[in-house]
């Protein structure tokens, strides 16, 4: 995933009508939740572009590398009393003039830039092999090379206790560090683990468990050049984005991806004009379906028969057709068996299907 990516061409009712700015800041950020009950960090219109920071809420793992003062005010100044009940740090929500429950959020990802050279890896207490490594935590840091779109490990170390305060900050110059990965370089591919619109849900939804209103998809393609469709649940969307990661592969077996904070360029626009009942993503290449549920077999009945409904009422396929199709030329995959609700997605070239009339 690259970490720059414009298209080849906006479409004409979609150019970019301004440009906002949205930094993070104590008072811009929400951590561990959405909620309608927040109010808006930004007012924007259909088809605005936003130039938003994404922060880690694990810049503590290392943070004389992963901190500068804007993210240590964050730190400082939002009481972990207000940290819940999820982890992660959100910027905004963003309000979108006219979105109304029932219409979709096209979220157009078009820029990734890390906001540090450095990451960390938690094998942590929900890791989904915590009991086979003795219950015991441990971090791995890597460095970035932004030139060859590469990360390795810098240093290891044992993690003191159990990892359960969000935001937790780690003296680690005085820790045991330890080599990892020695020669080792893995692909960069940065994104957001967690974005999405405030649920119809009065008071707080926590950002750990992925859901219709996206949330904690977890999906490494939600990068620059990725395209996602969020259901609006309540007036004004209320748009957040946050848990940003420069890697991560599918299941984020250990608990966490490489989480590093992220620069993050998008579009939003407003459709009226379709519906889907769970958040889509739209590569260059793909469609990708998404199911969510705390059975992984139920996640993926989810995502197969949102897959069928896509193939059935916007490529105008028979049911048996669709489920044939699904069965020889889709591909599902486990995107993570860590956030409680677990998550399936599968995915469909786009370039198999011919161009439909009026479409």
């Amino acid at each position: 995933m690259p970490f720059l990516c414009e298209p080849a061409g906006l479409r004409p009712d979609t150019k970019p009508k301004a440009l906002h700015h949205l930094a993070a800041t104590p008072q811009t950020v929400h951590w561990g939740y959405f909620s309608p009950d927040r109010a808006p960090s930004l007012v924007v219109e259909s088809g605005d572009l936003i130039q938003a920071q994404a922060v880690t809420h694990h810049a503590g793992d290392a943070p004389e590398l992963m901190m500068d003062e804007a993210v240590r005010r964050i730190y400082r100044e939002v009481p972990e009393a207000d940290r819940n009940p999820g982890v992660h740090i959100m910027t905004g929500p963003i309000y979108v003039k006219d979105a109304k429950p029932g219409d979709m959020l096209e979220v157009r990802y078009l820029r990734m830039t890390p906001r540090f050279r450095y990451g960390s890896n938690l094998a942590a207490n929900w890791g989904y092999l915590y009991k086979e490594f003795g219950e015991k935590e441990r971090v791995t840091i890597y460095e970035l090379d932004t030139n060859a779109e590469t990360a390795q490990a810098l240093y290891a170390y044992d993690f003191p206790g159990k990892y359960l305060v969000p935001g937790t900050i780690t003296n680690c110059p005085e820790c045991d560090r330890q080599s990892a990965l020695k020669g080792i370089r893995v692909p960069a591919r940065p994104h957001l683990g967690t974005a999405g619109v405030a649920p119809d849900i009065a008071g707080r939804t926590s950002t750990i468990p992925p859901g219709k209103h996206g949330g904690n998809i977890d999906n490494w393609r939600i990068g620059a050049g990725a395209t996602m469709y969020y259901p609006v649940l309540v007036d004004g969307a209320l748009f957040s984005i946050g848990d940003p990661h420069v890697s991560q592969g599918d299941g984020e077996i250990s608990g966490t991806a490489i989480e590093a904070s992220l620069d993050v360029l998008f579009q939003i626009v407003l459709r009226k004009d379709f519906s889907f009942p769970s958040p889509l993503l739209e590569t260059q290449d793909m469609w990708i379906v998404h199911g969510f549920d705390e059975d992984l077999n139920v996640a993926m009945r989810n995502a197969s028969l949102d897959m069928l409904g896509l193939l059935t009422e916007h490529q105008r396929l028979s049911r048996n057709d669709a489920y044939s199709l699904m069965s020889v030329a889709a591909d599902f995959a486990v995107t993570q068996v860590v956030d409680g609700r677990q998550g399936c997605h599968v995915r469909i070239a786009r370039n198999i299907f011919p161009v439909l009339d009026g479409s």
